[in-house]
């Protein structure tokens, strides 16, 4: 079962202050790549970027450094996330080009057609609602906006999903409670990933929303998978 917005928010405030180490750890570093592949998909530098569940800001600065948007917004549910992005923003003098905000992506506080284009970086499987969010998503784009998402998918090959679900189940939750003293967190972050949409089903969701000219770009072998959309 999805938890609620305030446990989801409370969940990465208790790992906020690890969160960066895992990311990188867990994924022997291929996550940094695949952010900036995220990123690279992107047809243009635009005006202004919303990105969604922005974490600790690692894609929104990916993009600042692939010149891909003059001004960000950033909005995630966890204040611990939040001030662990603002260290970032911060350290590299990023404030003028980055902002962010506290908001729940089932309910933004911006206008209709604000953005220019929008990016949620493994954040869209921790949608209270997924509905609810991509709506909102679609809602603050303007006409032509690109949506761009990146997330965890299941890999084709059963040799590479062997292996990848021993990972998945076994040692990530390991790792995990390890590294960040938290029992939970990291049972929950992988249960999100084996149960959450991929591949033509999240391209038949997006177009549900009314998105079009939907593509996908596997990565590693199908471990994740960048979405592209336009709102028309």
């Amino acid at each position: 079962m999805k938890e609620d917005k305030k446990q989801v928010g409370e969940l990465f405030d208790s790992i906020s202050l690890k969160y960066d180490f895992l990311n990188h750890f867990l994924s022997f570093n291929i996550d940094k790549k695949w952010r900036k592949k995220a990123v690279k998909v992107l047809s243009s530098k635009k005006e202004k970027l919303l990105d969604v569940a922005t974490g600790t800001c690692d894609l929104a600065i990916e993009v600042l450094r692939q010149g891909k948007a003059e001004q960000i917004v950033g909005v995630d549910l966890s204040k611990g996330m939040l001030e662990k992005g603002q260290e970032k923003i911060n350290k590299l003098n990023l404030n003028r080009n980055i902002t962010l905000l506290k908001e729940d992506c089932q309910n933004l506080s911006f206008e209709d057609n604000s953005f220019d284009s929008a990016m949620v970086g493994f954040g869209v499987r921790n949608f209270n609602d997924l509905d609810k969010g991509l709506k909102e998503i679609f809602r603050v784009l303007k006409p032509k906006g690109e949506f761009v998402v990146l997330e965890f998918s299941k890999p084709k090959y059963k040799i590479i999903l062997y292996f990848y679900n021993i990972y998945l189940n076994k040692l990530l939750p390991l790792i995990g409670r390890l590294f960040s003293k938290h029992i939970y967190a990291y049972t929950y972050l992988p249960n999100t990933i084996k149960e959450f949409i991929y591949g033509q089903e999240f391209i038949d969701k997006l177009k549900e929303i009314g998105f079009e000219n939907a593509t996908t770009k596997e990565l590693t072998f199908g471990v994740a998978t960048i979405y592209k959309s336009i709102k028309p």
